[in-house]
């Protein structure tokens, strides 16, 4: 049983991830990035969450309650910073709409791995409906909240590309204060365990993903607009 439901959450936690990893790489078909950085990446994003949960706990044990504001810094530094250590310093990274991409694959690497977490326990405890249920629901809501929140990161390292070392430093801090400040936003008004505020948090995820890929699509028609079809 334990083996089947580890089975199921890791395929029904990465399911989401990698449909939305598919519409993103889709809308960077121009010019798409190696596969393979595509794929460290993402595995970067997974291996962010066993650091972020002795974290997280810790902050329980010492806050209390449910410290939503530091969980939700604990995993945007973390996902960051795992965008940082493997990905963002290559060769490969050399144009503005790269930094967002794969900050969001990131996010889905995260995201993935978090969902499998959140998956096991019905499963394991033969809930089966609850499970379909808690995919679902992230499939809507969480899992685009931390491509939402780390995008933000990648158009605050994208816009200041060829700015001053100390402007970028400062970009990267904002980026990461809105990014924290919106996942904590999202965990708050969901926390509120009523269906009203529910629709509404999924209507405000659906709303700035709306702008966070008509944003990319911006950044991606002024860096190759003048360019000739057909090349990058």
């Amino acid at each position: 049983m334990i083996l089947s439901s580890l089975v199921y959450a890791f395929f029904g936690g990465l399911a989401p991830s990698l449909v939305w990893l598919y519409f993103l790489l889709k809308e960077d078909s121009r010019c798409p990035e190696p596969r393979r950085l595509i794929a460290l990446a993402f595995i970067a994003g997974m291996a962010a969450v066993p650091l972020a949960l002795p974290l997280e706990i810790l902050a329980q044990a010492r806050l209390g309650g449910t410290p939503i504001l530091a969980w939700a810094i604990i995993e945007e530094m973390l996902k960051y910073l795992m965008a940082a250590i493997f990905i963002l310093w290559r060769r490969a990274v050399d144009e503005p709409p790269d930094y967002v991409i794969y900050m969001m694959t990131v996010a889905l690497g995260f995201a993935a791995a978090e969902n499998m977490l959140f998956l096991f326990a019905p499963l394991s405890a033969g809930r089966l409906a609850l499970g379909f249920f808690t995919s679902d629901q992230r499939f809507m809501g969480a899992t685009l909240l931390h491509v939402i929140a780390s995008s933000v990161v990648g158009f605050a390292l994208a816009l200041s590309r060829a700015a001053h070392p100390l402007r970028r430093i400062f970009a990267v801090i904002a980026g990461l204060i809105l990014a924290i400040a919106l996942h904590t936003a999202f965990n708050t008004i969901i926390m509120q365990n009523s269906g009203a505020s529910t629709l509404d948090a999924f209507f405000l995820v659906w709303v700035a993903v709306v702008v966070v890929f008509a944003a990319l699509e911006t950044l991606k028609y002024f860096r190759y607009r003048d360019l000739p079809p057909n090349t990058c």
